[in-house]
Formats: C-alpha cells, sequence, structure tokens
C-alpha cells in the first residue's frame, strides 16, 4: 500500500503530530509506504513528495507548522471537473492507494470532489477556531486557547497598573470559541461574540463601573464580533483563496467606540497569528497523535470518503460532505454562555 499525507489550508498547531501518527501508524500495522505532499493539493497536481518513512517523522510532535508545508491558495474546485480531474490523474501517476488530507472544511469540500471522482481519501479536521462541523474537538485550538489566555494576563497586568481598558482580539472568523474559552480562563470582565451582537452602551458601562471600583477592564472579542446592527469589520478581501474576507480590526473599533463614552485610557491589541504558531500543546499533541492513528485506521479499514471526528468523547467518523453543513458556532444554551453570566461576565448584549 502506498499512502499520500498532505496539509491544506492554513497551518495549526498539531499538524506535524498528526503527521507522525499517520506515517507509523500505518508502518507499524502495515508496513505500507507513506509520502508527503508538498503544500497541500498544489503539490498534489504538480506530483512533488517525498519519503516519510519512520526516522523522518520521529522528532516531529512538538513542532509547530507544518513540515510538508501547506496553502490557502490553491483550490482546484475553482477550475471546474478539469481541475479536479488533474489532480485526480497527478494522484494516479503518483501510484497511491489512498491519500490522507488534513484541514478545514474547505480542505474537506476539496477532498469530499476527488473522493466522488474515484480517488480513496479520507479526511482529518484541523482549525484552531473549533468551528468544524460535526467535529466537537480539533487540534490546535486548545494551544490556540492557551496564547490567548496568556495574552490577556499579561494585558491584565498593564492595564491595572495605567488603570486602562484593555481590548483583546482573538481568531475564530464566525466562531467565538477561543475567545469564549480563553476568556474564561484569563478572567475577562467582558467577551464579545459573533453569536451575540453587542451593545456598545452596555459595554461603556461595564467599564464606567470598573472605572469606580478597581481602575481597569479586560474585554475580550473575537475577531468576527459585530455591534448589534452593524457588520464585521473586514480586513481585507484576498481572490483565490478557500477564505477570500479576511476579518480582522474590530478591537480597534471597539477601542474608539469606547474612548469616546470614557475617561480611562482605551487599548487595543490584535492577537493575530501568534495564535497559529509555536509547539503544540502536551493536549493537543496528544490529540493529534490520536486523530493520525484514527485516520490510519480508516484508511486501513477502507473506509473512504469520510473524516475521522470527535463525538461525544469518542473517536468516529462522518461522511465528507457532512462537513459542508455549515460552520460550528456557539449555540444560544451553550453551558459555557450560561456560565459565564452567572459568574459575572458581561457578554455585550443589553442582558449582560
Amino acid at each position: 500500500m502506498r499512502v499520500g499525507v498532505l496539509t491544506g489550508g492554513g497551518d495549526g498547531p498539531g499538524l506535524n503530530a498528526v503527521i507522525r501518527a499517520v506515517t507509523k501508524s500505518l508502518i507499524h500495522q502495515c508496513r505500507a509506504q507513506v509520502v508527503g505532499i508538498e503544500d497541500g493539493f498544489a503539490g498534489l497536481q504538480e506530483g512533488r513528495v517525498r519519503q516519510l518513512d519512520w526516522r523522518a517523522v520521529s522528532g516531529l510532535i512538538h513542532l509547530g507548522g507544518t513540515v510538508l508545508g501547506t496553502s490557502n491558495r490553491h483550490n482546484p474546485l475553482m477550475d471546474g471537473e478539469e481541475g479536479v480531474q488533474r489532480v485526480v490523474e497527478s494522484a494516479q501517476a503518483l501510484g497511491l492507494d489512498a491519500v490522507v488530507a488534513v484541514g478545514g472544511d474547505g480542505t474537506m469540500a476539496i477532498a469530499h470532489a476527488l473522493w466522488r471522482r474515484g480517488l480513496a481519501l479520507v479526511g482529518v479536521p484541523k482549525t484552531i477556531d473549533n468551528d468544524i462541523s460535526g467535529c466537537e474537538r480539533s487540534f490546535g485550538f486548545d494551544t490556540a486557547v492557551a496564547v490567548a489566555t496568556e495574552a490577556l494576563e499579561r494585558l491584565q497586568t498593564t492595564g491595572q497598573a495605567h488603570g486602562r481598558v484593555m481590548v483583546l482580539e482573538t481568531m475564530g472568523r464566525d466562531a467565538g470559541w477561543i475567545a469564549l474559552e480563553a476568556g474564561i480562563a484569563a478572567a475577562a470582565d467582558v467577551i464579545l461574540l459573533p453569536e451575540i451582537p453587542y451593545d456598545v452602551e452596555a459595554v461603556a458601562a461595564v467599564c464606567r463601573e470598573r472605572e469606580a471600583r478597581q481602575r481597569f477592564t479586560v474585554v475580550c472579542v473575537a475577531e468576527g464580533a459585530r455591534e448589534r446592527g452593524g457588520d464585521v469589520v473586514v480586513q481585507e478581501i484576498v481572490a483565490g483563496r478557500d477564505e477570500p474576507v479576511r476579518l480582522g480590526g474590530i478591537a480597534h473599533v471597539l477601542a474608539a467606540q469606547l474612548q469616546a463614552r470614557l475617561s480611562s485610557e482605551v487599548r487595543a491589541t490584535v492577537l493575530g497569528h501568534v495564535q497559529r504558531g509555536g509547539a503544540p500543546t502536551a493536549f493537543d499533541r496528544v490529540l493529534a497523535t490520536r486523530y493520525g492513528n484514527e485516520v490510519a485506521n480508516l484508511v486501513l479499514r477502507g473506509e473512504f470518503g469520510r473524516m475521522v471526528t470527535l463525538r461525544d468523547g469518542a473517536f468516529t467518523s462522518i461522511a465528507l460532505d457532512a462537513v459542508a453543513v455549515g460552520r460550528r458556532c456557539i449555540p444560544p444554551d451553550h453551558p459555557l454562555l450560561r456560565c459565564a453570566r452567572q459568574i459575572g461576565v458581561h457578554l455585550g448584549d443589553a442582558g449582560g
């Protein structure tokens, strides 16, 4: 058996741990020949691969990024059936019996199209945003939350020293999981999420109350958050990518809104790609290893056209087309939202 492994879309902590686990599982269980496909689907179409043996993947578990490289610019679906067919023919020319694709919903959409054209393919969910449909926990998310939590704690100390309102912007696009968990973990006073449009007057009222009582306020805002009745803040639009609309800048917009209403100084920090880089946490290393092992078992069982996933605390798999039904956002009745409200965290709406 000859199996190819690729990483598509954005990078994230834990990708190398998946590559390592897939390779070692297939070699150990059936002496498979494993090759790494460089730069995602672009490398698959162009036939750029490298041998992955036991030694090549040893020592990867703690490394950030991906040793195979990745790309969110190359989408064969944009070239229609002709683009899909070119990738399938390239995989056949490489002698691949199966392909393991590690990525987000865009990667899974491409994988599904290739599977329908006859390529034996399985997927592994990857996103720091934790927003893949049908998956309750993706690797890389825990690391992103840990980074955001540390940043919030650092902002709290400087905010307390100067009596400032400190606003931190996290990633997450249309889902607020990073902001919610990091905000709770770092004891943020206000957490603003894409799922709950905020009332700037209500947020300002919290800051004014804290001005008189504790001098400082820490606000954690997800990049996809928006004012009630307003739109998300768009940094730029980049054509030809899986996610052409790049969000960013809500922290600065919110800081300006609050500064006009407060006597305290307001400062904004955009955390950005710091959340994506660096070594994965121990939790993410274990989770990524388990994902890699489970997807290798899908290959060995011949269960193609599926993505390994985590549901109700157990590993299972779902059809690739089920991943494209929409993003996994925070439901209004989620226990973490209830917990945040009950411990006094303000979520930006009039209800607190």
